[in-house]
């Protein structure tokens, strides 16, 4: 079952302008090149806040936040591995990485052996 979603203009007008305050407050971090650097940072953080803003006001924006705290929800089941599983995991992959790294090399060596030894007769 596929949900179509039909964006209304209004909303793809929002995102646009949403957009054009992140690009202007991106755009002012480099015109106020001789301003110090926490107003040409803040000059960034409020494009990036007000075009939040406006992008929550559209549909498209709901929907988007209302994903994100789906997916934070989902983040929060996650059982993480502890330290010692971690560390375990690891020597274990590296393991296999030195272990695959000799096969390789022996196997490479092998045929190089074949190739130029037996079959091409090098001197």
């Amino acid at each position: 079952m596929t949900t179509e979603t039909t964006t209304s203009i209004v909303d793809k007008a929002k995102l646009g302008f949403a957009a054009a305050l992140v690009a202007a407050g991106i755009w002012a971090y480099y015109w106020l090149v001789e301003s110090p650097l926490v107003v040409r940072l803040l000059a960034v953080l409020g494009g990036f806040v007000a075009g939040a803003v406006v992008a929550w006001l559209s549909e498209p924006g709901r929907q988007f936040l209302s994903f994100a705290v789906e997916a934070w929800g989902e983040v929060k089941k996650v059982v993480w591995p502890t330290r010692k599983e971690t560390i375990q995991t690891t020597a274990a992959v590296f393991a296999f990485v030195v272990v695959m790294a000799l096969f390789l090399w022996i196997t490479d060596k092998a045929l190089e052996w074949v190739v130029y030894d037996l079959l091409l007769k090098r001197t």
